[in-house]
């Protein structure tokens, strides 16, 4: 997304010489973005976000600090940028003509393309002719505003009406609530919105295919060739990747009628088993989000569900770890849920040579396929001369043994290591769900 039509000819700009300087000699860089999803927020008062990730490598990269400053306007960050307020602008920009005599852009490093964004009933609305006697709802200041502009300058007679501040959010979910017909996205924020509002649907892009960047004061060239090399190193390195699997991964594998049944499950029937799940993360020292979205991905919330494995309960306990927990009645609500959140917290212990979100992942794919078949996969990483601490590794020898040429060799023999992989995404995604959205817990 762009921010246009704003030159400020008055605005006193630094020189060259002094915005890189100033930078280094202060240790401090300051970012301007915005407050969403994908952008940058706070979670367990923790920083995250796609663009907060990789400014914080930047800034990493350039050995000092990084500072956030959050626009509520999208119409103000190019001004603010002039005026001093920050250093570079890293909010999902697209980079177009018309910034670009404003601002001095980086390299792109994301394809990008806007799509309208209609509710899953509206059948009458698909491509851009169809937009023509309708009304499309953007956000003032943004590249859809501009385009929509553009449409109609070519003839297509579709009415705009222009909020105020909102986010590309919230007017999707005023589709979605049907309060609003219409309005325009780019692809990937609406792929991972789809995910909190599963009833909006993506129909046909309006615009050719652009590029994400970062902005800078036009005087900044010595700053913007820092930039340049950064996005450029990291894209070679895999950094870049590893950041952007971390906030899109699975975005564009949708399944309605699944996320639609987690939704309502997550009102209808998670409150039943919410404070066991509260109580139990709390004393081992995991997000219940976490455990919740762990729970619906085992079960779909039902204390009774059995599996072809024989896995038992809300959090699927094997008979052999019921025992070995003191479980009496399997199928307890909270005696299930105390076990499996017991049993996850042994995994994750177990893997102390892994660390933070690494460590994680590992124990849940022990979970999901067994401490053997773990080892399997690790030693395959060994191998191969890698990391077995870093899932990136784990996630792709995993399916290897699904492959006769490895696990004939393997100790523990065949797994279906896909499977893995497709349960962690999943739970992800689910502890995405209701990160962003909530149930009944405020941090």
């Amino acid at each position: 997304m762009v921010v246009f039509g704003f030159w400020l000819s008055g605005c006193r700009q630094p020189p060259e010489t002094t915005i890189l300087n100033n930078i280094l000699a202060a240790k401090e860089i300051t970012v301007i973005t915005r407050n969403n999803p994908w952008c940058y927020y706070l979670y367990r008062d923790q920083p995250m976000g796609f663009e907060y990730d990789l400014s914080k490598a930047f800034a990493d990269y350039l050995g000092v600090r990084l500072k956030v400053k959050v626009v509520h306007r999208w119409d103000r960050m190019i001004p603010d940028l002039l005026r001093g307020k920050g250093s570079f602008i890293a909010a999902s920009m697209t980079i177009a003509p018309e910034q670009q005599t404003q601002v001095a852009f980086s390299r792109g490093y994301l394809p990008t393309q806007q799509h309208i964004i209609v509710h899953r009933d509206n059948l009458k609305t698909k491509g851009i002719e169809d937009l023509a006697g309708k009304t499309v709802h953007v956000t003032r200041g943004t590249s859809y505003h501009e385009q929509l502009e553009a449409l109609q300058a070519a003839g297509i007679k579709l009415d705009i009406k222009l909020h105020e501040g909102l986010e590309t959010t919230e007017l999707i979910g005023m589709v979605a609530e049907k309060i609003i017909d219409i309005t325009i996205a780019d692809n990937l924020v609406a792929m991972l919105t789809n995910r909190y509002y599963p009833q909006i649907v993506l129909a046909d892009p309006i615009n050719v295919e652009e590029s994400l960047g970062w902005a800078v004061n036009p005087n900044a060239k010595k700053l913007l060739g820092r930039v340049n090399s950064f996005l450029s190193i990291i894209q070679k390195n895999g950094e870049f990747d590893r950041i952007y699997k971390r906030y899109f991964t699975g975005i564009d594998h949708f399944d309605y009628v699944d996320l639609r049944a987690f939704h309502r499950e997550v009102q209808e029937t998670l409150p039943e088993y919410l404070a066991f799940t509260q109580q139990f993360a709390d004393q081992e020292g995991f997000d219940w989000r976490l455990i919740a979205a762990q729970m619906y991905q085992e079960s779909r919330f039902d204390p009774l569900a059995v599996s072809h494995q024989g896995a038992h309960g809300l959090m699927q306990i094997s008979l052999d770890t019921a025992e070995n927990l003191g479980v009496v009645d399997i199928y307890d609500p909270c005696e299930n849920i105390e076990a499996g959140i017991r049993h996850l917290r042994e995994l994750f212990d177990f893997y102390n040579n892994a660390r933070g979100r690494d460590r994680l992942l590992i124990a849940l794919a022990a979970y999901n396929v067994g401490m053997g078949h773990l080892l399997d996969a690790r030693n395959i990483v060994r191998q191969q001369h890698l990391d077995p601490d870093k899932w990136s590794n784990l996630r792709k020898t995993l399916p290897l043994l699904t492959r006769p040429e490895y696990y004939e060799k393997a100790k523990y023999g065949y797994c279906r290591g896909t499977e893995a992989i497709d349960y962690i995404n999943k739970i992800k995604i689910y502890y995405d769900i209701l990160k962003y959205q909530g149930t009944a817990k405020k941090d």
